[in-house]
């Protein structure tokens, strides 16, 4: 198959850019669809007119230009992307996508990129690549890249950083396939932050000598979100859901929230799970000054330069247990809840900063009442980091995946 990296971008606005990253793509050897998703004429149309790309995102570019509403060409011609690029994904006629501009052009061809599998290279010049790419990103693999200045005309400087990104994205898409030993075996997802590491580590290492592969995913709001997006891929067979202090975050307002579907997958796939309460202890906050000043008479820990920990307290914690117990009883089926009483983290232990016997108990029973009879309710005496606690979590999954 030839190889067709598609180029998504505004040519009323950028023409010039958008021929001058093609020019780089053709002289490395690959062919390019240049998808225009401008409103207003160009001098060019582009291999996808923008006639085709409004249409498929529900309005005629006629209507798009009358009413005159930035908002609305965005969302409309993002849609239409993205429309047009499943498409061509199931016609097996992307080999990479390439997308470049301020936050418009990023919107649009960020919306395409995450319909496409991972594994497609994907790469977008983005003058919003140094703040917050969450939104763009989501959980695909998508390579955003800073443009340092905006993205108007070629100039000495912009002309080397597009040609860094075009060079970039053919590199991907060129680069020989390395052939890696690697059996296909049935794969964990497993939830993990720093301080629930060696409860992690231990439960992933039995699951491997058991013959299957652990993905393993940071907590990081991010991280639960895409894995609950492999599982409803359809790639994971199993979850170890040790981790699930994004539900903190979300509720409390810290930066490392979940999406809603959070820990719903699994049920909704009726796939095998074990959930525990990991760093269920603390929200995530940026460095000491970016914390809301609301919150300036609680407990903190500060855990690295950029990340500032705050404890939670027993309200909170009523708070998580029943919000995992009404997620849990939508899927009554193959799940198994398992509580470590000594403490859910590595700061939740006695005589560290976020000990909280009372904070534990209120997450213990606030859970335990909550949570539908049908489903395993376990409890240990032990920390979440003891070896004993990793052991019973892939002892419980192992059984229910057999």
């Amino acid at each position: 198959m030839s190889k067709n990296i598609v180029i998504i971008g505004s040519l009323d606005t950028k023409e010039t850019e958008f021929l001058y990253v093609k020019s780089i793509l053709d002289k490395c050897g690959l062919n390019t669809l240049l998808m225009n998703t401008g409103i207003y004429e160009s001098s060019i149309t582009g291999d996808i007119p923008n006639e085709e790309v409004a249409e498929a995102g529900g309005v005629s570019i006629e209507e798009l230009r009358e009413k005159n509403d930035r908002g609305t060409a965005v969302s409309t011609m993002a849609e239409g992307a993205s429309v047009i690029i499943q498409k061509l994904v199931k016609e097996n006629k992307v080999a990479g996508i390439f997308g470049m501009g301020g936050t418009a052009g990023t919107t649009v061809a960020a919306t395409a990129m995450r319909k496409v599998p991972i594994g497609v290279p994907k790469l977008i010049v983005s003058t919003v690549a140094s703040g917050n790419t969450r939104p763009y990103v989501g959980e695909k693999d998508i390579l955003m890249m800073y443009s340092v200045v905006d993205i108007a005309g070629i100039n000495s400087l912009s002309a080397q950083i597009l040609k860094n990104g075009a060079n970039a994205l053919a590199g991907m898409v060129n680069g020989e396939a390395v052939e890696v030993d690697v059996a296909h075996k049935p794969m964990i997802a497993a939830t993990m932050f720093g301080v629930t590491t060696p409860c992690v580590t231990k439960a992933r290492e039995q699951f491997e000598k058991n013959g299957y592969d652990v993905l393993v995913f940071h907590a990081t709001g991010t991280g639960g979100d895409a894995m609950e997006a492999l599982i409803q891929d359809g790639y994971i067979q199993g979850v170890a859901d040790i981790t699930t202090t994004e539900f903190a975050d979300k509720v409390v307002g810290g930066i490392f929230s979940a999406g809603d579907n959070r820990l719903e997958s699994a049920g909704a796939k009726s796939i095998p799970q074990v959930v525990s309460v990991g760093a269920l202890d603390m929200v995530n906050f940026g460095p000491p000054e970016t914390i809301p000043e609301q919150f300036k008479d609680r407990t903190f820990y500060q855990h690295n330069p950029t990340t500032t920990l705050m404890r939670t307290t027993v309200e909170e914690n009523i708070k998580f247990g029943k919000i995992i117990a009404e997620k849990l009883n939508k899927a009554k089926h193959n799940s198994v809840v398992i509580f470590p009483k000594g403490g859910v983290s590595l700061l939740d232990r006695e005589g560290q900063a976020f000990e909280g016997v009372k904070q534990r108990e209120a997450l213990f029973n606030s859970l335990k009442e909550n949570l539908h009879e049908d489903i395993p309710f376990i409890e240990v005496e032990e920390d979440i980091n003891d070896p004993a606690v990793a052991q019973l979590i892939s002892d419980q999954l192992l059984h229910l995946m057999k």
